[in-house]
Formats: structure tokens, C-alpha cells, sequence
């Protein structure tokens, strides 16, 4: 029955066109343990805990219910492989950790920069409308009615003006220009964690009527992405294996689930806002709800 178990998972991982080397780049798992998985050796393995750990990781990678996965696996081998005190794994590179830190420095100063110029472009934008809508020296338009000269009246001296009545006008009729409201601002879009549920993490993306992804692979990195529709059903749009240097869009009208290999190879941005999957080479899953006004 292990072996079974190995030849789902070889099988599917054939399947999906992916090689032993793939999935260590994806897993973090060394070529060796993978392969042991596959033929049912779990002795090759360090111990009972990590055999359960890589065959979740092997499962996730792809795209497969851990759960169902773990369940087959544990049905077969009901008694735990005894520990062994090594553990034998790959070690993150160095160089790539100091990459990603030195990415995400420079994404949150762009960041902060870009808010003060939000900043001052929203003062200088209503300070405008106000200098436009309402001078500060505001001069009345004077306004009068036809004058006409009663050459005929005795009493009136040269030069004196009458309005149609044949009376004095002594004061203008002022008009006065109303100021124009001003226009409502839309609200700004949003996209702020809320909770994390059995592994998944939600996010709640507000003010947008659409929901607006894109991907920037920055190493290799398989990733799944679904839509949720509105009775929580989901719909696979894309399930790839991406390197480094790759881009993806997505413009959803409703939710959107997101299944990724390694986190730290992702730099994922929601309709304008940059969401930290992670810093570390794990599995991540997240879900981006879109909440419609």
C-alpha cells in the first residue's frame, strides 16, 4: 500500500510534467528523500514526523489534499518509523536571503515614498479647486438698466441718466457668481489581512469593483491560482511552474485563491498594494476576498 501511495504521487507528479529536480526546487527537499517517497522506503527518511511533513510539502506542491494524502499514508503505516537524531535538509542560500530582505527594504521605502506623494498631491489637488472655485478678491459684476436721457423734462440737467420709468437709477444691480461644490472624492482602494483560517490567509480587498492581480516570480515557483465564486465554489484559472524573472496578470470580478510553492519567490500586488506573502522558501496559501460596495 506505500507503494501505491508512492505511484499516486509519482504519477501525478509525471502528470503534471514536473522532474525530481523541480520539485526539490519547490519543496526545499532534498532529490533523494522525494524518491524515497515515490518507491515507499519512509526507513531512507529521518524519522516518522518528517515523513509526514514532506509527503504534506510533496502533496501541496502538487496542487493534491494534503489531507487525503496524509490519511492514505497513515491508513498504510499506522506504527511511526523510529527517529533518527539527523536531519538532513537544504539549506537556504545565503545570498538569496539577503536579496529578498534587501527587495523588501526597498519595496517599503518606494512605498512610504509614493504615500507622501499621495500626500501632497491631494492638498495641492483641493487647494487648486478652492484657489479656482472661490477668488479671494471677488469683484461684483455691475449690471443697469438701459439709461435714457429725458431731453424733454425741464428738471433734469444734461447728462443725467433714468432708467425706462424716466426715474433716477443712483445704485447698480450686483450679481454675484456662486461657488461651484466641490466634487466627491472616490473612496480609496484597500487590501487588509483579516484573518487566517486552517492555513489559508484572508485578506479583504475594499473600494475596487474589480479585483486586479499581478505576479512577479523573482525564482522558481509553482503556483496555483482559482477564482471563488459567490457560493464559495472554486474555479482553477492557472496552475504553473514559473521562474525566475516570469510575470502574470489577473482581473477577477469576484474572490480569488492563491496556492504557492514558495513564498519568498513571489511578489504579489493587489489592485495597486503590495501583499507580503513571505519571506521564507514555504508553502503559502492566501485568499483575497473582493468586497463590492
Amino acid at each position: 500500500m506505500s507503494a501505491d501511495l508512492g505511484y499516486i504521487l509519482r504519477k501525478t507528479r509525471l502528470e503534471k510534467k514536473m522532474s525530481l529536480d523541480e520539485l526539490q526546487e519547490v519543496t526545499k527537499i532534498r532529490k533523494r528523500y522525494l524518491e524515497a517517497i515515490e518507491e515507499g522506503n519512509y526507513k531512507v527518511l529521518p524519522g516518522s514526523f518528517y515523513v509526514r511533513a514532506f509527503i504534506k510539502s510533496y502533496a501541496e506542491a502538487l496542487g493534491l489534499d494534503p489531507t487525503e494524502v496524509l490519511s492514505m499514508y497513515q491508513s498504510t503505516n499506522p506504527t511511526p518509523v523510529v527517529e533518527k537524531p539527523a536531519v538532513e535538509a537544504i539549506r537556504p542560500n545565503r545570498s538569496s536571503v539577503h536579496n529578498t530582505e534587501k527587495l523588501s527594504r526597498w519595496a517599503s521605502s518606494l512605498m512610504f515614498v509614493c504615500f507622501i506623494l499621495l500626500i501632497f498631491g491631494i492638498v495641492y489637488y483641493y487647494t487648486y479647486k478652492n484657489y479656482k472655485g472661490t477668488p479671494a478678491d471677488e469683484t461684483p459684476s455691475q449690471t443697469s438698466t438701459s439709461r435714457i436721457t429725458d431731453s424733454t423734462n425741464p428738471n433734469s440737467s444734461p447728462g443725467t441718466s433714468v432708467n425706462a420709468t424716466g426715474a433716477n437709477n443712483p445704485s447698480p444691480i450686483v450679481s454675484a457668481t456662486p461657488t461651484p461644490a466641490p466634487t466627491p472624492t472616490p473612496p480609496a482602494v484597500q487590501v487588509k489581512f483579516t484573518t487566517a483560517d486552517k492555513g489559508v490567509d484572508n485578506y479583504a480587498v475594499t473600494g475596487a469593483p474589480k479585483l486586479s492581480i499581478q505576479m512577479t516570480i523573482t525564482g522558481p515557483c509553482w503556483i496555483r491560482i482559482d477564482a471563488v465564486k459567490g457560493d464559495g465554489s472554486k474555479e482553477m484559472l492557472r496552475q504553473k511552474l514559473y521562474n525566475a524573472g516570469d510575470t502574470d496578470t489577473f482581473e477577477l470580478d469576484n474572490s480569488a485563491y492563491l496556492n504557492v510553492g514558495a513564498a519568498s519567490a513571489l511578489q504579489l500586488n493587489v489592485n495597486g498594494t503590495l501583499v507580503p506573502v513571505g519571506d521564507t522558501p514555504n508553502p503559502k496559501r492566501l485568499q483575497l476576498n473582493l468586497q463590492k460596495s
